[in-house]
């Protein structure tokens, strides 16, 4: 049961670590799972293009990206990859302090982990209340 954070091209560290963990871990036994692993990695937005376009065959720029490595229906194990970059331009663009958005893209990539989805409009809308809860 480990939640790691790393820094891929940039220099990049929580504030609060330990805090951030115990919230997440908290999440995920809320919506009834069990942590298995979940890797943190905090990157650039050309870092997170380039898997964008590598791994998904998108060629756009994006927040956050999920790996999920679940072999279990209830377990949470992933990859979560998220641009600072973009995660800094959202948050002055929405006029939030970078912390909060930040947060808010942390949990959506373990909601993903939990099964939740974003396609459509009322799947964004279940999404987006989880996240603001």
């Amino acid at each position: 049961m480990k939640i790691t954070f790393f820094s891929e091209e940039i220099t990049f560290k929580l504030a609060s670590p330990t805090k951030v963990r115990s919230w997440i871990k908290e999440v995920i036994r809320l919506e009834k799972h069990t942590l298995a692993e979940v890797s943190y990695v905090f990157c650039s937005d050309d870092y997170l293009h380039n898997m964008n376009v590598q791994y998904l065959n998108h060629d756009t720029l994006t927040d956050i990206i999920t790996f999920d490595n679940s072999e279990e229906e209830e377990q949470i194990e992933g990859d979560i990859f998220i641009s600072i970059d973009r995660v800094k331009e959202n948050a002055a663009r929405l006029n939030l302090p970078f912390e909060n958005e930040l947060h808010r893209v942390m949990i959506h990539g373990i909601l993903h982990l939990c099964g939740y989805k974003d396609k459509a409009s009322s799947e964004r809308e279940l999404m987006r209340k989880k996240e603001d809860a």
